[in-house]
């Protein structure tokens, strides 16, 4: 180590030279039909016994893993906390969470009446405010009876009759059916669905001859 970082990397470099130049011989012996000392030589240790580490194929030994920049290079990352489970985080969700605590506190439920005040006395200032704009300009005018039906119109649908008081009385001119007929059907209507639902098709087209036979 005391050699500086500078010697340290370049005798680092010449031990990366000679392993590559080995690499050649091996690999050309195999060619001859030698032995494969790649694959079955010995691992390359440091003084510790464990493997000298590298980076893509470039070895790092002796005071050469320390060097800046190095270290960090083989340095694990710290492992990320484990996520919690779906399951772990539901156990903190309850009713407060969804707000349904809001008020409970006594807080904000005044300030809610008090705003609710304040926007409705704002809506019905604006409304008198209009108002009085309308009638300075004399466009005020009574509101019409939305509910109201004009004696031409009657006459045209045919459909309204008056009372003995003058009340408006209207004729359907549909046939309406009665509560008991109504019920019927729902009844007819509901006996359908469980048909369809549970009975096979061989017990649905018997019933369905059966009707044919009673004249259903």
């Amino acid at each position: 180590a005391g050699l500086g970082e500078f010697r340290i990397r370049d005798l680092n470099d010449e031990i990366n030279k000679l392993l590559r130049e080995k690499g050649h011989w091996e690999f050309r012996i195999k060619e001859l039909g030698g032995p494969d000392y790649a694959r079955i030589g010995p691992k390359m240790l440091d003084h510790e016994g464990k493997e000298v580490p590298g980076n893509r194929g470039y070895k790092y030994f002796g005071a050469a893993k320390d060097l800046p920049g190095v270290r960090e290079l083989f340095e694990k990352e710290p492992v990320p906390p484990p996520r919690k489970t779906r399951a772990e985080l539901m156990k903190s969700i309850d009713a407060e969470y969804y707000g349904y605590r809001d008020e409970e506190d006594g807080i904000l439920e005044p300030l809610e009446q008090e705003h609710e005040k304040k926007v409705i006395a704002e809506a019905v200032e604006k409304w008198k405010m209009e108002r009085e704009a309308r009638l300075a300009r004399g466009e005020e005018e009574e509101e019409e009876d939305i509910y109201a039906v004009k004696d031409d119109e009657s006459d045209e649908e045919g459909g309204k009759e008056k009372g003995e008081e003058g009340q408006q009385k209207f004729i359907a001119h549909v046939p309406v059916p009665s509560q008991q007929e109504i019920e019927e059907a729902l009844v007819r209507r509901k006996k359908m669905e469980l048909l369809q639902k549970y009975a096979s098709e061989t017990l649905m087209a018997q019933s369905q001859e059966a009707k044919t036979l009673l004249g259903l």
